[in-house]
C-alpha cells in the first residue's frame, strides 16, 4: 500500500505577544526533515471516527455510518447487537474508548448519535457495555443528553478517563448557539464528568444547583472533538471546532466557563461577526487557537520513545487542510507547530499504542501507522 511521505521547509517560528494566547501568528510549516512514514495497517474505510487498542493489540473501531469493527490478526470483523443510532449529519457512531481496567471488568464505552427519546431526532448517547465474541452485550446507557433535534452539526464526542478513574465526554451544542451552550440547565456545550458506571460524582460543580445538568463538568464550549489526559500533571485538555477561525485548545478546570459563542476568535461563515469581544471576566482563555481553523479533530501527547523528536509534544487531526499538526508546548504554551504527512486525507482520529506506536485515520483511505524510515 503506498506510504505518504510529505517533506517541505522549515521556518524560524516568531512567538505572539503574552498579552493574548499564542495563535496563528506561530505558522505550521513542514518540518525540515522528516524520519518517518506511513503504514496503512487498515485501509479502505469511510470514516474511521474512534479507536481504541485492546490488550492482544487488536483494534476496535467505528465506522460514523453506524458500524463498530475488530481489526485482529488482519481481519476485520463486524461487531453486532449495537444500539439504535441515529446518523445525521456529523452525528453517527463516534467514539469508543476502554475502561482503564479494562483486562479486569472487560467495560467498552462508546459515544454515538441516539435516537432515544419522545422528540423526534437525536442527540448524544454514552453508553458502556462488554464484548463476546462478535457481540455487545451488558449494554448500559449512562447518559443520553436532551432535547432530541433533527439538526445534523456539533454532537462532539469524545470520551477520556482520567489517573482517578473518572469518565468524561464531550457534547457539542448541537448547532444552538445562542441556546445550550451558556445555560447549565441544558445540555450541549458542555464537558461532563461520571463514574465510571454512570453515578454522578457529589463534587461535580454544579450538583447543588436547582435544574442544572448535575453531570456537567464545564460548559461555554462549541463542537469539542478532543479530549485527553495530560500524561505528566493529569488535567484534561480538551480542542474544539470555531465557525470561521477561532478553533480552540482548552486546559479544562471543574466549573469553568470557556465562553461560547460570548467570546470568540473566529467569525460567522459568511464573515460577519457575532461577537466583538474575545476576553471577558468569568471566562477562560484558550491555550492556543486557530486562525484560519484547521478543524481539528482527535489528539494525543506523545510519550513514546519510539519518536524521540516528537516526546512531549501535542498531535492533532485537521480534517480540512488534510495533515497531522504537530504542537511543541513549553509551560503549556504553544511555541512551535508543524504540518506532518501533508496532502493525505481528512484526519479524523490520533491515538497513540500501549506499543508505543502513534496511529491515525484518515477518511476515505482507513488507520494508519507512523513508523521510522528504513536506513
Amino acid at each position: 500500500m503506498k506510504n505518504f511521505i510529505s517533506t517541505l521547509f522549515f521556518l524560524t517560528i516568531t512567538l505572539v505577544s503574552c498579552a493574548q494566547p499564542a495563535e496563528s501568528e506561530i505558522k505550521a510549516d513542514a518540518p525540515e526533515t522528516m524520519n518517518y512514514e506511513l503504514e496503512v495497517v487498515i485501509p479502505e474505510l469511510t470514516n474511521p471516527w474512534g479507536m481504541v487498542f485492546l490488550p492482544d493489540d487488536s483494534i476496535l473501531f467505528t465506522e460514523k455510518s453506524g458500524s463498530l469493527f475488530l481489526f485482529q490478526d488482519g481481519l476485520k470483523t463486524v461487531i453486532e447487537d449495537l444500539p439504535e443510532i441515529y446518523v445525521r449529519g456529523q452525528g453517527g457512531l463516534l467514539d469508543v474508548e476502554l475502561h482503564p481496567r479494562y483486562k479486569e471488568n472487560g467495560w467498552i464505552y462508546l459515544s454515538y448519535a441516539s435516537p432515544e427519546g419522545k422528540e423526534e431526532g437525536g442527540h448524544t448517547a454514552i453508553m458502556r457495555a462488554k464484548l463476546n465474541g462478535n457481540k455487545l452485550t451488558n449494554k448500559e446507557l449512562l447518559y443520553k443528553a436532551v432535547p432530541n433535534t433533527k439538526k445534523g452539526q456539533h454532537w462532539g464526542s469524545r470520551i477520556e478517563f482520567d489517573h482517578a478513574g473518572y469518565l468524561y465526554f464531550s457534547i457539542g451544542e448541537r448547532g444552538q448557539r445562542d441556546v445550550n451552550p451558556q445555560d447549565i440547565t441544558k445540555d450541549g456545550g458542555k464537558i461532563y464528568r461520571l463514574f465510571d458506571d454512570g453515578r454522578i460524582p457529589d463534587d461535580n460543580p454544579f450538583v447543588d444547583i436547582n435544574n442544572a445538568k448535575k453531570a456537567i463538568y464545564s460548559y461555554g464550549h462549541r463542537n469539542p472533538q478532543g479530549l485527553v489526559i495530560h500524561p505528566e500533571t493529569g488535567v484534561l485538555w480538551e480542542h474544539e471546532h470555531g465557525p470561521k477561525g477561532g478553533d480552540e485548545i482548552n486546559i479544562i478546570e471543574k466549573g469553568k466557563n470557556y465562553g461560547w459563542p460570548v467570546i470568540s476568535y473566529g467569525v460567522n461563515y459568511s464573515g460577519t461577526k457575532f461577537t466583538d469581544i474575545t476576553e471577558k471576566e468569568g471566562m477562560e482563555q484558550p491555550v492556543f487557537y486557530w486562525t484560519p481553523s484547521i478543524a481539528p479533530c482527535g489528539m494525543t501527547f506523545v510519550t513514546s520513545d519510539k519518536y524521540p523528536e516528537w516526546k512531549g509534544d501535542l498531535l492533532v487531526g485537521s480534517l480540512k487542510f488534510k495533515y497531522l499538526e504537530r504542537l511543541v508546548l513549553q509551560d503549556n504554551k504553544v511555541i512551535k507547530r508543524e504540518k506532518l504527512f501533508e496532502n493525505t486525507q481528512d484526519v479524523r482520529n490520533v491515538r497513540q499504542a500501549p506499543d508505543g506506536y502513534i496511529y491515525f485515520s484518515m477518511e476515505g483511505t482507513g488507520i494508519v501507522k507512523i513508523i521510522p524510515k528504513k536506513q
